[in-house]
């Protein structure tokens, strides 16, 4: 079986697993990110506006953004790595692509630490998301430039023992889900 089939494969698998997570999941998901984002007060931060069944991120977000610079990611163009925009609790927000909010105020900025949503991660910081490269290729930007912290946000369920993976997939440095933070 050909790599892009088991890929497929892994995003149908990820997707329902996820799915059933959001679906029965209680609340508190955002305990533990909560606790890793207080261990980096000030430090600028992406997360995410979360669409579909993405665990969110929010109450962790509202938190760091009363120490520090907060921001969320904007899609430019296929093929291109994101950009931040910043981001504050309650700020002006209107419909980007793929339907995730984004700042009406676009102020953009680089972060040092990204919570990335998932579709499957596997224990060794291995990654699947949409199949579109974009945090991909941004981690590999940002990390170029200077250390990143790449943090994989996620409900448990959604790991995998076996993600079919390519050179070009970034790892992460964290696993965060609901249930407690994974060290690969």
């Amino acid at each position: 079986m050909d790599l892009e089939t088991r890929k497929a494969e892994a995003r149908k698998a990820g997707f329902a697993r996820r799915k059933h997570a959001f679906d029965t999941q209680l609340p508190g998901a955002a305990g533990f990110l909560s606790t890793v984002l207080a261990g980096h007060r000030g430090v600028a931060l992406s997360a995410y506006m979360p669409i579909r069944t993405e665990i969110d991120p929010m109450l962790a977000m509202e938190e760091a953004a009363a120490h520090g610079p907060v921001g969320v990611p904007v899609i430019e163009g296929a093929g291109l790595p994101l950009k931040f925009a910043r981001w504050e609790p309650g700020c002006a927000m209107t419909s980007g692509p793929f339907g995730a909010q984004v700042p009406a105020n676009l102020e953009f900025f680089e972060p040092e630490i990204v919570v990335v949503p998932l579709v499957a991660f596997s224990r060794a910081g291995g990654r699947l998301g949409y199949g579109g490269g974009f945090y991909d290729r941004t981690l590999e930007l940002l990390r170029s430039k200077r250390p990143t912290l790449a943090l994989g946000f996620a409900f448990a369920a959604q790991e995998a023992s076996d993600l079919p993976l390519e050179p070009t997939d970034q790892p992460l440095d964290l696993i965060i889900t609901e249930q407690g933070i994974i060290e690969p």
